[in-house]
């Protein structure tokens, strides 16, 4: 009989299409009654709407929001609640967007609902991080977790197809992670799988039509499973390394993970090649790799960090940067970042 550990977090996930506008109201007046909406310029006419049942308790906007969550952007954030004395954070958008929220949230111990617009998982985890001189520092509090998450498929229909696939495959780069870790409990691991089956088919559907509510709603499901199991397990060493590449050179988070991800699996694989056999049977491949670099090319998702803007000269650094966080040592790190620079595939 194995022993194990397993540690459900204190969040409550409404699901559901329409459950934006049916719900958002009623689980506002749960957490607080002076609410900061933090959201994107680009999302600021959606999430007005979404807001417009709550009225005056709205009491702040603030959508001056950044990948990696800047120090400078967080210190905004926070003062924007203290000015509008906000007892309660909504953050409407992707990751970023929850981020800052999280930010705010452990500092200024203040809830917060999620209503995530992208397949990120952040808002199913404890996990925030701030980016302060060129350097992403990440910690673990459940004060940066939502009280509550409202996943409405609806909100996602607009989701361009290249955003759909990296914040998609961003999420179930999470489920892979935990897949692996060797102190994965076996509910984690049945979760991380069943993720991968979800985003796997939704993202399918959902490039392929961006407004099939179905294929929406499979990805918004392994979005929370991902964030799920994230949360069970802490970052894996795929996780770290896109941490140190975007924090370090600015690279966009999710299409970082994208590009990553079959690279870092082929890592695994090479040291334990049945780490990730669940994965790749959900895959319908003999190597998760192999499957993962083939979904990511069916759905259009970036496959190289030359796209992404890392230049040649860029990567004795990088590795550098890998090795001293103990992710890699620094010949595996140039190799790996060689091969994921170039993007070629079983070559």
């Amino acid at each position: 009989m194995r022993s194990f550990r397993y540690q459900a977090m204190p969040s409550r996930v409404v699901f559901g299409a329409g459950s934006s506008r049916r719900d958002l109201g009623s689980e506002v007046d749960e957490r607080g009654h002076r609410v900061l909406l933090i959201t994107t310029k680009r999302a600021e006419p959606l999430a007005a709407a979404l807001v417009a049942p709550l009225g005056d308790r709205v009491v702040g906007v603030c959508t001056d929001v950044q990948e990696h969550v800047p120090r400078e952007t967080a210190d905004a954030a926070r003062t924007a609640a203290q000015e509008a004395a906000a007892d309660c954070l909504l953050s409407i958008g992707g990751g970023s967007v929850v981020g800052t929220a999280k930010a705010v949230a452990v500092e200024a111990r203040l809830p917060i609902v999620a209503v995530p617009t992208t397949y990120s998982g952040s808002e199913m985890t404890p996990t925030w991080g701030v980016t302060e001189g060129g350097r992403k520092r990440t910690d673990r509090s459940l004060s940066a977790l939502p009280r509550t998450v409202i996943y409405d498929p609806e909100l996602f229909v607009t989701l361009p197809p290249g955003v759909t696939a990296a914040s998609g495959l961003n999420a179930l780069a999470h489920c892979v992670g935990a897949a692996y870790q060797p102190g994965t409990d076996p509910v984690t691991a049945l979760l991380a799988v069943e993720g991968v089956r979800a985003l796997a088919a939704g993202l399918r559907g959902a490039v392929a039509d961006p407004a099939d509510l179905e294929a929406r709603g499979a990805a918004c499901y392994g979005a929370y499973l991902a964030g799920t199991t994230l949360a069970a397990v802490g970052p894996a060493t795929h996780h770290r390394i896109c941490h140190v590449l975007g924090g370090t050179f600015g690279l966009p988070h999710a299409p970082t993970h994208s590009v990553v991800l079959p690279y870092a699996a082929a890592l695994v694989e090479d040291r334990t090649p049945e780490a990730l056999r669940g994965v790749a049977d959900v895959l319908g491949t003999l190597r998760a790799a192999d499957g993962l670099r083939a979904l990511a090319e069916q759905i259009g998702a970036p496959t190289s960090l030359a796209d992404l803007g890392l230049r040649a000269e860029q990567l004795d650094r990088a590795a550098g940067e890998l090795a001293a966080a103990g992710i890699l040592d620094a010949d595996a790190a140039r190799r790996f970042l060689a091969a994921a620079h170039q993007g070629g595939w079983g070559e």
